[in-house]
Formats: structure tokens, C-alpha cells, sequence
């Protein structure tokens, strides 16, 4: 078969898509792969016990580790500055820390870390003074929680067999998939804080799944995994146990229910705990259905169902307020929050209203006695934004900031978006998040972008979406429309939309997806000529499937961590049983239809129609996925690779998951997927040379070359004359001279000035006067407010200056080594006798970024006036990295400022 097209494999490694920084825009709103990646979030709130502090953790990148980590924040609801309350950050450094609690006085913090191999249990004390080590466990600490000022319960396994401890000798890495015979279980252990005594409490012989603490420390509910291949099959749900901590005594509960047993959280008066499960037709594979809440009462040995009177059930999980509940209801594409107060066995339903914000509020955290409630605003054309409240029942009061992130971010475009609604499979309404281009006029046709959710029994609501896998901020900057559907098989739409797709995978969804499209372009809204699909997970299943059966539909495809075999799928997923058994109605051994297999199996497989696809196809995967497996990935490569008959990419993530977990690699994804998206749905040839290297000397020049030049004299011109090109540091800031004022510049406000026959371009040297006369001259001229940088503006120009002067024309890189004050001198002594000027033509140095604005000759070259001395240095000056000061300089020049 001759190949038409070229096919290229990449392992993603390290650095990014050229081709994307190449063409990035300059637009200081726009929004690039780092801005999404960067984003700040506020996590796992916790409140003190008096109610007057939340700790809470931020991620921060840390590049040299090429992953993220947590630091813990502490934010005093008592005390504010310049009307913010005060928040404090309480770890710093290159690892996680995680799971804190108060200390039952609101005066210390205990928490857990990655560091010291997260063996250890830590202690913070709120009035200061740096973290103190409380114990170290030998075989690991997790899951932490006071039962009493005194006592710390926690998981942990009982260390390391025989077996084991003989494998570690024998360097024997093999692996005995499910070896039941050496399952090791974990246990539920009490740590005294005052005599570091380790008592087990519970004495299981398989692992803990969960537990949960009483308030009063009297209740212990846990519950345990009673099978090996349980995430594979769904088969054995977990047991579910409750203990009285002040008799011993144990008893298993719940037996009862269909469903495992989730998110136990114990009434404030601890007579009994809410739980959430599931409900579906297909129980024996946990199938996707809805949530329902439960009340278990400890005198009686009940489970009430708690009659939430809302269909559609639990949206995004509850929260226990005093003995009531606080419920997310799901809401199809977005979430409601209601309050339900407990009457004996009953509750009743009240709305909770945050004005404006209703229908985009999450709940983060509670005060221990429901006084205070810490939650998250955000829409889908809006960034996150973190409130704190007074609670009294379901009445909300005297709402605060509770802290600002992404300050920089909010001056980027927001894109504009909305719910939509349209008829899909079986006459169900549909519901999607469109997102419009950031340019958009109403009657005209543009792009569009299909953004599909993974789960598949997952949801897209009108909330902030911005994540390495979905970007539409940046997808609507390049004006198209970026469309997320809620297909059929989704949740928060009720139980018979979520299940409509058992036993009929694809077909609902890609009518639904379909008959959206269908009715962007009959709006007039959308080109349908001129159309991608992306998704990750169950996207990148939809999005596949997409490109079999309408192989002319899409410009281009890019799907990450989907599957094409579900042969194979069954048996290599870690819950590729249940998943499979409940969606393709059984085994694939089943006979089905007078046939000795299941052929849904076959059927459903991208794998064996792979010959149809003809659009441009980008895939990625990680290579230690197992939600999704790996050979999924190659084998969709390897099909389209051998049919031919489109362009095809894969990037192979090493040591990654089902998630891209690493800095470098979740860039990656989004710099080639961008570019992918470029090249093939806008006809935008790469600009990429391979041989090019974006901090080289060539690209130094390159840069360069983007100066505004006039017959080879840098600067613009203003009624025919000559004066010095600016550059703005900020939107609606001041602008900075690119350059030093050059010779030729100078010499059209002073024609009698002189200087050497081709030193056109070099930095004038000239006297502070004539530098003041020049810029009142220049402002005249132009009838712009032209002037010398002020104090202000010197002091944080020499500052960028002294980080700027390796490399830059200065006396240090003339010398060829690391120059010392000591030295310094004697060498400036050797220089006078030079008759040679060191001086360069501007710009002959790297370039300096200040703000936004690219500025050469900082850090060198000659010094430079503002109107109250000097700031920098010339090529004649040693730049001392110990001192940081101006240096009095005898080669001094200007750069101007503009207002």
C-alpha cells in the first residue's frame, strides 16, 4: 500500500511545542498554556474548632521537581488588613503537605508531608515557630483524625512479612497480580500525642477502605475491602462496621444496600451519621445511576432514606450542618444547593439563596457549630472566587472575600458563554456549555471545537473550566466556538438519562452530539466546514467514534487516553469488568445474538472500522494508565498509521497515569495539541525548525529584528524626524525607550553633536542637562509627555539591571571570569589605557523583560540618567552582585520615558 502520509511517534520528554511559542500571540489578555496550567486554587478548607481560623492549601509548581505541590495557608477570621482578612502562609518549600487538623484548643496544627518519606506526623504551632517532627511511623501514617485533645487515630499496614523482606533481599521486583495470599491488610491505629504510644484498634484481616470519627470520640465507623479484584469487578462490596470505642463493642451494619457505602459524616449530636449510595438497574456492577442520602440512627440500627424530593439526586455531595444536611442537588448543567432540616425521621426542604450566585456556588467547608460556611463562585465565563459567610439555618449573611487568587488572570479575556439546550436521542433535552469566540459577530459563521467530558458519568456545568485537558479560554481566542455537550450517560440529569447508554454505548451520545451541532449551524451560529473534536477519557472515546462514523464531519481529532479495542479493554482496565459487563451487556465471552461471543465487543471497537477515519488525528496517552489502558494508545496509532489515509501523531507520556501529573508533560499535551489544532482546522503551517533554538544567539536576532528601524537607524519616525522607539510596560502603564537614546537620535534635537562615522546606532553619551533638554524638546515635538525615569521607576530599573548584568556589555564580561570588587579595580585601571571605545551599537547584548515590555541594554552598555542621578551601568562599570547600588559612572546615557 503506498503511504500518502507521513506518521510520527514522539516520546514526550521535556521541552515544548516550538511551533506554539513561536506563534504565540503578544497580546499581554490573551491566555497561554502556563496561565491555565499556573492557575491558582484554594483546596480542602478546614475550620478550627472556635470557629475564628481556616486552614486551607494552595499548589505551587516546582519546576526543578517537574511536579506540583501543596503549601498549608492559614487565613484569621478575626484580625484584617487594609480590609482583607490576614492570611498567613504556614509551609514553604518543595513539598506536599497535606492533611491538616486543628488541635482540639484552636492552637496547634498537625498535618502530614511528603517529606522524610511521609512517614512522619508534624506539628505547627499557630503562635509561631517553625514545623517540629511528633513522631515518625515505621510503616507509614495516612488518613488522620483527633478523637480527643490526646489522641490521634490513623491507617497504617503492619510492616513488612517474611515474604516480603525476602523478596526486597533476592532484588526481586516481580509482581503476583491479586496474590491473595499476601494481601496485607491496614488497620485503624490510636496514637497517644503525649507518651507517642501506638495502640491498633481494629484487627481486620483486610484492608480498611474508610473510617470515620464520632465528635464526642465514643463512634468508630469503618468499613473494609473484602476482595482483590474488587475495583476490577465490583463484586463483594465493602463490609461496614460501627465500634463503641467505650465498651469495645462491634457490630457490622448496612448489610443491606445494593451499592458501597461513601462520605460517612456523623450528625453534630452524634446519634447517628449521613451517608451517601448509589441506585441503578445493575447493582451487581455498581452501574452508573444517581446518588441518594441516607441517615443512620446508632439507637435503633436504621437507615432512613432522606426524601430529598428532587429527582435528579445528588449533584456534588453534601455536607452535615448541626444535625441537618446541606446537599449539592445535581441540576443537569449546574448544581443547586438546598437545605434539609431533620424532624425526628423526616426532613423538610428550604432553598438557600445566594442571590446572584445561586446555581454556581460550591460548598467547600462548615464551622463545627454551622455558624460560618467557607464556599467557591465561579461560572463558566468567570474565575473561581472565594467567599466566607455567617450560616443560620439555611439563611446566608455578611458574605466576605475570603481570600483573592489569579489577581494577574482576571485581566485576560473572559469568555462569553451560556447553557444551551437542544432535542437529542430519543427526544430527551440536551444541555451544553457553549462558549463563544472572543470576537464574535452575530450573523456570522465561525468554527467550532466539540470539548467531550470523560465518565462517562460525568457532567459539564456552568462553572470555570481550565485544566491541561480542557482549555476553551484559550480555544475561544482563536475565535471559534467551543461546544460541551452533556450526552446521554451523563450524570446530574436523573437516573434514566445517565442510564440510557447501557447496552447502547455510542449511539445515543453521537446523536446528541450531532443534533447540537446541527443546531449551531441552522443559527447560522456555526461553519460546518470548519470543525474539530477534542476529549479526554470517555471524550476521546466519543471523539474516535465521531471520526468512524462521520469520517468527512472534522477538520481534526485529539483524543487523549481513550480506548478503540473494548476486547482487550476487559480484562487490561482496572475496572474494566464492571464497566464493561454493565455497558456491553456482559462478557466478552457471552454468546450473544446465535454467535459464541459477545459481539457488542467487536462491534463497538473503533479498532475494526479504523479504515474509515480521515481526519487529522493527534493522540496522547500515559504510560502507566490503567483507567484507560496504555496498548489502547498504540493500537489506535498503529491502525490509523497503517491504513494511511490521514496524518497521524502520538505522544507517548512516560511514568504518567490516567491524569498527566507533570508540569512539563501537561505544557506538552496542550503547546502540540494547539499546534495540531493550528495546522489542520486552520490551515496554519508550523513555523518550527528544528535546528532553531529559542534562547540562542539567532534568536537573539530575531527578536532584534522586531525594532522599529528607518534605513538601518533604530527608532521611528515623527514628521520626518528620528526619535527613540517605546515599548509599554503594562496595559495602560508608562512605555520605556527600547533603547538607549542613540547617537542618531540625539543629533535631530542637536545637530551640532558629533560622533565617530558609524557609531549611528551607539548609546549617546551626553550631560544630564542635555538629556533633560532633549525629553522637554521630544515631548514639544511629538505634543507626547516624554521624560526621565523618576526615582521610583530608577530604583526597580537598577534592580532589574543588577539581576540582568551577566552577559550584558559590562565591565564583568569583558573580564572573561567571575570579576571580584577586589579585582575590579585594577582591571578598570588596565581599561583607561585602551584607546578602543567598549561601547556597542544598542541592542548588541540579550534583551531584559520588564513587565511586558522588551528592553535592551539594561544591565550595560552606559549608564543611564533619571531625574535625580544615575541607575545601571556602562561597559567601563563592574556590576557587583553583593552591591547592589548605582555605581557613579562616567559613560552615561538616557532611555526615555512616555506617559
Amino acid at each position: 500500500m503506498n503511504k500518502k502520509y507521513a506518521f510520527v511517534f514522539i516520546i514526550s520528554f521535556l521541552i515544548g511545542a516550538k511551533s506554539f511559542a513561536q506563534s504565540a500571540t503578544k497580546d499581554p489578555k490573551a491566555w497561554t498554556p502556563e496561565d491555565i496550567v499556573y492557575t491558582e486554587s484554594m483546596r480542602a478548607p478546614v475550620f478550627s474548632p472556635d470557629g475564628n481560623m481556616v486552614v486551607w492549601s494552595k499548589s505551587k509548581a516546582v519546576k526543578k521537581k517537574d511536579r506540583f505541590v501543596a503549601n498549608l495557608y492559614l487565613t484569621r477570621l478575626g484580625v484584617q488588613e487594609d480590609g482583607k482578612f490576614l492570611t498567613t502562609q504556614l509551609t514553604q518549600g518543595d513539598e506536599n503537605d497535606y492533611s491538616p487538623i486543628f488541635s482540639k484548643d484552636s492552637k496547634a496544627l498537625y498535618f502530614l508531608s511528603s517529606r522524610d518519606k511521609g512517614k512522619k506526623l508534624w506539628k505547627l504551632s499557630l503562635y509561631g515557630g517553625e514545623a517540629e517532627e511528633i513522631h515518625e511511623f515505621d510503616n507509614g501514617i495516612s488518613s488522620i483524625q483527633l478523637k480527643d485533645k490526646n489522641t490521634l487515630f490513623f491507617t497504617s499496614k503492619n510492616g513488612k512479612t517474611l515474604y516480603d523482606l525476602e523478596a526486597e533481599e533476592k532484588e526481586d521486583n516481580v509482581q503476583v497480580i491479586e496474590d491473595s495470599l499476601h494481601w496485607q491488610p491496614s488497620h485503624i491505629y490510636a496514637f497517644d500525642l503525649e507518651d507517642k504510644k501506638i495502640t491498633r484498634i481494629t484487627d481486620n484481616t483486610k484492608p480498611i477502605r474508610s473510617y470515620q470519627l464520632s465528635h464526642d470520640g465514643n463512634y468508630l465507623y469503618y468499613s473494609i475491602t473484602r476482595s482483590l479484584s474488587y475495583g476490577a469487578d465490583a463484586q463483594k462490596d465493602p463490609y461496614s462496621y460501627l465500634v463503641n470505642l467505650k465498651t469495645g463493642d462491634k457490630k457490622q451494619i448496612l448489610k443491606d444496600f445494593e451499592f458501597p457505602i461513601y462520605s460517612v459524616q456523623f450528625s453534630a449530636d452524634d446519634s447517628g451519621f449521613y451517608f451517601g449510595t448509589g441506585f441503578s438497574s445493575d447493582p451487581e456492577w455498581n452501574g452508573a445511576g444517581i446518588t441518594e442520602l441516607y441517615y443512620y440512627d446508632i439507637a435503633t440500627a436504621k437507615a432512613t432514606k432522606v426524601d430529598l424530593d428532587w429527582e435528579l439526586g445528588i449533584g456534588g455531595g453534601y455536607t452535615v450542618a448541626g444535625n441537618d444536611v446541606i446537599v449539592s442537588l445535581a441540576n443537569k448543567a449546574t448544581m443547586k444547593l438546598a437545605y434539609y432540616t431533620k424532624k425526628g425521621t423526616s426532613w423538610s426542604r428550604s432553598e438557600m439563596d445566594f442571590e446572584d450566585k445561586n446555581e454556581h456556588v460550591s460548598l467547600n467547608a462548615i464551622a463545627d457549630d454551622a455558624s460560618k460556611i467557607v464556599y467557591t463562585y465561579s461560572t463558566a465565563s468567570k474565575l473561581p472566587q472565594y467567599f466566607v459567610a455567617d450560616l443560620k439555618k439555611n439563611k446566608v449573611s455578611n458574605e466576605k472575600i475570603f481570600t483573592a487568587l489569579n489577581k494577574k488572570l482576571e485581566k485576560k479575556y473572559m469568555p462569553k458563554s451560556e447553557i444551551i439546550t437542544w432535542t437529542g436521542y430519543n427526544g430527551d433535552e440536551v444541555t451544553g456549555i457553549l462558549y463563544y469566540p472572543n470576537n464574535y459577530q452575530e450573523g456570522k459563521k465561525y468554527p467550532l471545537m466539540l470539548n467531550i467530558h470523560g465518565g462517562p458519568s460525568s457532567q459539564d456545568t456552568d462553572e470555570w473550566s481550565g485544566s491541561w485537558a480542557y482549555y476553551p479560554s484559550i480555544l475561544t481566542q482563536k475565535n471559534m466556538f467551543v461546544l460541551m455537550p452533556n450526552y446521554h450517560g451523563s450524570s446530574n440529569h436523573g437516573l434514566e438519562y445517565v442510564e440510557a447508554i447501557k447496552g447502547n454505548y455510542y449511539e445515543p451520545e453521537l446523536e446528541d452530539i450531532t443534533k447540537g451541532i446541527d443546531k449551531l449551524v441552522a443559527e447560522g451560529k456555526v461553519d460546518r466546514d470548519q470543525m474539530g473534536t477534542m476529549g479526554w477519557s470517555n471524550g476521546a472515546i466519543l471523539t474516535t467514534m465521531l471520526t468512524v462514523k462521520y469520517p468527512d464531519m472534522f477538520k481534526v481529532a485529539a483524543p487523549g487516553a481513550g480506548d478503540v479495542n473494548w476486547t482487550s479493554d476487559f480484562g487490561t482496565c482496572q475496572f474494566g469488568v464492571s464497566f464493561d459487563q454493565s455497558y456491553f451487556g456482559g462478557a466478552p465471552w457471552d454468546d450473544t445474538n446465535g454467535k459464541t461471543y459477545n459481539e457488542n465487543y467487536l462491534i463497538k471497537s473503533p479498532l475494526f472500522e479504523i479504515e474509515k477515519i480521515k481526519t487529522p488525528t493527534i493522540i496522547f496517552h500515559g504510560s502507566e494508565d490503567r483507567a484507560v489502558p496504555r496498548d489502547q494508545g498504540w493500537e489506535y496509532y498503529r491502525g490509523l498509521q497503517q491504513v494511511g489515509k490521514t496524518p497521524v501523531k502520538f505522544l507517548w507520556f512516560p511514568g504518567q497515569p490516567h491524569g498527566l501529573g507533570k508540569i512539563t508533560h501537561q505544557l506538552r499535551k496542550m503547546k502540540e495539541e494547539i499546534a495540531w489544532i493550528d495546522t489542520y482546522l486552520f490551515d496554519k503551517k508550523t513555523t518550527e525548525n528544528e535546528a532553531f533554538k529559542e534562547d540562542s544567539p539567532l534568536a537573539e536576532i530575531f527578536k532584534l529584528e522586531e525594532a522599529k528601524q528607518q534605513n538601518g537607524l533604530y527608532g521611528v519616525l515623527n514628521k520626518g524626524i528620528l526619535i527613540p522607539e517605546t515599548v509599554q510596560v503594562k496595559e495602560d502603564s508608562i512605555s520605556l525607550g527600547r533603547f538607549e537614546v542613540t547617537n542618531a537620535q540625539f543629533k535631530t534635537f542637536k545637530e551640532a553633536f558629533s560622533f565617530d562615522a558609524g557609531k549611528d546606532n551607539y548609546p549617546a553619551v551626553v550631560s544630564k542637562t542635555e538629556a533633560e533638554n532633549y525629553v522637554t524638546w521630544l515631548s514639544a515635538q511629538t505634543g507626547k509627555t516624554y521624560r526621565l525615569p523618576n526615582a521610583k521607576e530608577a530604583e526597580k530599573l537598577q534592580q532589574k539591571a543588577a539581576e540582568s548584568a551577566k552577559g550584558q556589555n559590562n565591565l564583568n564580561t569583558w573580564a572573561g571570569y567571575d570579576l571580584t570588587a577586589d579585582d575590579a579595580a585594577m582591571l578598570s585601571q588596565k581599561v583607561n589605557s585602551l584607546t578602543y571605545s567598549l561601547l556597542k551599537p544598542v541592542g548588541s547584548n540579550k534583551r531584559v523583560k520588564v513587565g511586558e515590555a522588551i528592553l535592551y541594554d539594561l544591565g550595560g552598555n552606559v549608564a543611564e540618567y533619571s531625574n535625580t542621578g544615575t541607575y545601571d551601568y556602562s561597559a567601563y562599570d563592574f556590576a557587583d552582585p553583593y552591591d547592589q547600588k548605582p555605581v557613579k559612572s562616567e559613560h552615561v546615557g538616557f532611555r526615555v520615558v512616555k506617559e
